[in-house]
């Protein structure tokens, strides 16, 4: 009983760097490491029978909603283990994922910190003490990075592909160059942790990371860092040095409008590195939404950057908070109209128009107080804050567009017809009769833009599907 287990649930079709980058710095000191994507396997329940320690990895809100079930299971099949639960939403629940069986918390910088546990259970199993006191940890410490251990995960192919605009799949690996962001948007769920503060990656072993990837087949890499130009001299060193040993690898990252902006002379060197997408937290096209939300950019600045980034040719990816409780019926129709009229329709990813905003701990969001009159306690199993909007009639929107929309990805629907769908369901509902189907005729001809080929997303709610490959 001195292995260690680290299980990750879901990790937006990745393979998860979460579990291959403490892998390394476990074995370095000395573990056996067995690692669990049940994303993509079935749960082992053997091999966490007699594990020394079981790590359970939660990057975001999917993610930890679809490790209760596990960690329950755990706790069942090993008393004696430590379990730990690490990644950006441990801290957040903590109190709720102990309640569920976890012994240890630990989030911000987890490498050092895992290490470090692992270290006090073979000082105690050696002396025959007692296994050490629960621990919750939130370390924001520069770390030496290892390159991540990769070599008992699934293959890259098990993972989503990219989409290009030829309709071809490329294979696609996943690594950080960095990971908090220096910005303080108000529901960001990275912010009750890193309150505005990130470390980088260094550059070697996020290099190392990707080469070893494309020796494994990858063809194209997704960076995860929160947001690519928090460092951007770090960030350009980076995909400049890639592009010289790897020209034919393509990559994607996600930026704020606000750095879009403020750093428009990198966007063509983005392209020429081999950037095909960009994807970039838009969250609203209302300015008191935005305002509310602390983003720090307005509605026309989706215009600016939109031309930045189609004058260059690279692809769009916006992501939304659809509904808030400022969402009104016309509102949301306005966000469909704007939608439309910018040309977005074969852009935005179908759950992005389901998106319901989460007030999680610890949210900027509790600063406001109309926010504070609005919400009821906190509910451990949503993790987050129940809110209903002031017109129970967008709530009944809601509703209808989020299973909506999971009905029609399950039946395959192109993007065109889901958003047509979409648009029906909301005039309807909001009683006009004048504009019951969108006008598509406007839009380019019908083609494929670069894409992802997961379709779910990081705060969207675990599908029945998902839940059940558990």
């Amino acid at each position: 009983m001195d292995h260690v287990v680290l299980i990750s649930t879901y990790e937006l079709g990745r393979q998860p760097f979460g579990l291959a980058s403490p892998a390394a710095w476990l074995k370095a000191a000395g573990a056996e490491v067995v690692l669990q994507d049940l994303a993509v396997s079935a749960f082992d329940a053997d091999c966490v029978q007699d594990a020394l320690l079981i790590g359970v990895y939660v990057p975001m809100h999917t993610a930890t909603r679809m490790a209760e079930p596990i960690l329950r299971r755990l706790r069942m099949l090993n008393q004696r283990a430590h379990i730990c639960v690490y990644g950006l939403y441990a801290p957040m629940n903590a109190d709720h994922l102990r309640s569920l069986g976890a012994d240890s918390i630990l989030g911000g910088e987890f490498e050092e910190s895992l290490v470090g546990l692992y270290r006090d259970l073979i000082e105690a199993r050696t002396r025959h003490g007692d296994q050490p006191v629960g621990r919750s940890i939130v370390s924001l410490g520069r770390q030496q990075f290892l390159v991540p251990d990769r070599t008992s995960l699934p293959g890259l192919e098990r993972y989503a592909a990219l989409l290009t605009e030829t309709g071809q799949t490329r294979t696609v690996g996943y690594t950080e160059a960095s990971r908090g962001c220096k910005h303080l948007c108000r529901h960001c769920p990275v912010v009750p942790v890193y309150g505005g503060r990130f470390r980088v990656v260094q550059i070697e072993p996020v290099l190392d990371d990707i080469r070893q990837q494309v020796a494994a087949g990858a063809e194209h890499i997704t960076f995860g860092d929160p947001d690519f130009f928090n460092a951007p001299t770090h960030s350009m060193k980076i995909v400049t040095r890639l592009h010289e040993k790897f020209p034919e690898l393509s990559y994607d990252v996600t930026i704020k409008v606000e750095h879009l902006r403020k750093h428009a002379d990198l966007i063509p060197a983005l392209k020429r590195t081999g950037c095909v997408l960009v994807t970039t937290a838009v969250e609203a096209v209302d300015d008191d939404i935005l305002q509310r939300l602390d983003k720090n950019h307005t509605a026309e600045d989706l215009n600016h950057i939109l031309k930045l980034l189609r004058d260059v040719g690279l692809a769009f990816n916006p992501t939304f908070v659809a509904f808030t409780p400022w969402t009104t019926l016309p509102g949301y129709a306005e966000f469909l109209q704007t939608i439309l009229r910018l040309e977005l329709v074969d852009l935005v990813s179908p759950v992005q128009y389901s998106i319901r905003l989460l007030i999680p701990t610890g949210s900027r969001l509790l600063e406001l107080d109309e926010v504070r009159t609005l919400i009821r306690d906190f509910d451990p199993h949503a993790l987050a804050y129940p809110w209903s909007n002031p017109d129970p009639e967008v709530d009944r929107l809601h509703q209808d567009i989020m299973q909506l929309v999971k009905a029609s990805q399950k039946a395959n629907r192109n993007r065109r017809e889901i958003f047509t769908h979409v648009w029906r369901t909301t005039f309807n509902r909001l009683g006009t009769d004048t504009e019951t189907d969108p006008d598509l005729s406007r839009l380019p001809a019908s083609t494929t833009t670069p894409q992802l080929t997961e379709p779910w997303y990081c705060c969207a709610e675990p599908t029945d599907e998902q839940l059940a490959h558990l």
